[in-house]
C-alpha cells in the first residue's frame, strides 16, 4: 500500500521534494537499480488531463527519488486541490504505487 503525504505549493515558485522508499518492512531502504519512476497531478482522480511531476531516480541504491516542478509548471497550475502519485517500475514491468495524496496549489501575487 501507498504511502499518503499531502503538500502544499505555492502558484509560481520552484517546488523540490526528496522521498525516500523503503521495503515492505519500512526498515530498510529499497534499492531502486533498475527502476522507472513516473508521477502525475491531476484535478481529480478522473481527469484525462494532467501535469507530469518530474519524478528522477538519481541516487537508486539509496532509495531516493526526486519530485520536483519548475516555477513556470506550478504557474499554469490553477490554485485549488489536486490528486498525484508516485510509482515505480521495475525492470520485470512490476508496477508499485509508494506515495499518493493531495497536493493544494496555493495562488500567487506576485507575477
Amino acid at each position: 500500500m501507498a504511502s499518503i503525504l499531502n503538500q502544499v505549493i505555492d502558484q509560481g515558485t520552484t517546488f523540490s521534494k526528496q522521498i525516500t522508499v523503503y521495503e515492505t518492512d519500512g526498515t530498510t531502504v529499497q534499492n531502486l537499480t533498475g527502476y522507472t519512476v513516473a508521477a502525475q497531478l491531476r484535478k481529480n482522480y478522473t481527469s484525462t488531463a494532467y501535469t507530469t511531476i518530474n519524478a528522477t531516480n538519481n541516487a537508486p541504491t539509496s532509495g531516493v527519488i526526486v519530485m520536483s516542478l519548475t516555477a513556470v509548471q506550478t504557474a499554469t497550475l490553477k490554485s485549488g486541490r489536486y490528486v498525484y502519485d508516485l510509482q515505480i517500475t521495475a525492470a520485470d514491468t512490476t508496477v508499485t504505487r509508494v506515495l499518493e495524496g493531495v497536493i493544494t496549489i496555493r495562488p500567487e501575487v506576485t507575477k
